[in-house]
């Protein structure tokens, strides 16, 4: 433990921080699953409603900072493009 008075209060911040970007997190993959499971079991409806509530989470924490822009633009890509495989027969 840190005997400065700054280094203690920086200790405090660090802890809240670290909540609140553990909470961000498990919302966001949270989201991120519910789509994930939709596309899974063949629910082409409830996979776009669950990507359309997924896409401003996934939006939200990049201005966070919780997860960089080009990754979640990856995130939101490929699951759009599960998505949109849903509604098309199956190429044999």
């Amino acid at each position: 433990m840190p005997i400065i008075t700054s280094s203690i209060k920086d200790l405090g911040r660090t802890e809240r921080r670290t909540q609140h970007n553990r909470a961000a997190k498990g919302k966001l993959r949270s989201s991120l699953k519910r789509v994930r499971v939709a596309v899974a079991g063949n629910q082409a409806e409830a996979a776009a409603q669950a990507l359309a509530e997924a896409t401003p989470v996934v939006d939200r924490a990049v201005t966070k900072g919780i997860l960089h822009k080009n990754a979640a633009a990856r995130h939101k890509s490929r699951l759009m493009r599960q998505l949109n495989r849903l509604g098309k027969p199956a190429a044999s």
